[in-house]
């Protein structure tokens, strides 16, 4: 798991969505669909990276 990029992504996901305590299923929504547009481009790469794959 700790060479897994998707597991560091979940873990971001989980504590910012943690963060936001929403409390209604709307309010989730929203939060997810703020949280998921957090994720750069640059910080997936360096993620794949990090975890050994190759990045062309």
């Amino acid at each position: 798991p700790d060479l897994n990029p998707i597991e560091m992504a979940f873990a971001k996901l989980k504590a910012l969505i943690r963060r936001a305590a929403a409390r209604t299923y709307d309010e989730l929504s929203r939060t997810v669909g703020h949280v998921c547009d957090l994720f750069t481009d640059e910080e997936c790469y360096n993620s794949f990276k990090a975890a050994g794959y190759e990045t062309n």
